[in-house]
């Protein structure tokens, strides 16, 4: 069996778990957050939120970057001169922060402090959307 194509199937499976994640933890936030002075929802979306965020995304991510790295090693270091890879990367980063932000999102929620409202949960929804669009796009088409 080919060693890389495992590693890219585990690499996908990861990326969908993690996205799958991202795409879910902004939509509890705005049911939550509509919900603030209701304490017996509250209570069960701070569980949903937690185990979300630390027995699916946290591991998903840390996967995603385990294999991702995985590949570029397999692949070799020319693939990062490559400009479509250097967008993807920047494109990741950026869905890293929006991960990190959304565990300091669940902290505060979880705190009882937040202040931000169902509107702006569904806003910040969309920024995986286009992240995952963009990032498909650049490694399938390799464009640039």
């Amino acid at each position: 069996m080919n060693f890389y194509l495992i590693l890219k199937s585990l690499h996908l499976i990861a990326v969908i778990s993690w996205m799958a994640g991202l795409l879910y933890l902004p939509r509890i936030f705005v049911y939550h957050s509509e919900n603030n002075l209701k304490n017996e929802i509250t209570s069960v979306f701070k569980i949903m939120e937690k185990r979300l965020y630390l027995y699916i995304m946290y591991p998903a991510m840390l996967l995603s970057w385990i294999f991702g790295l995985s590949i570029i090693h397999f692949q070799g270091v020319e693939l990062l001169q490559a400009k479509w890879f250097i967008y993807k990367i920047i494109a990741v980063l950026i869905l890293t922060v929006y991960h990190f932000y959304l565990g300091h999102c669940l902290r505060i929620f979880n705190e009882d402090a937040n202040t931000k409202s169902p509107k702006f949960f569904r806003i910040i929804n969309e920024i995986p959307t286009v992240l995952l669009i963009l990032i498909v796009f650049l490694a399938i088409l390799k464009p640039i």
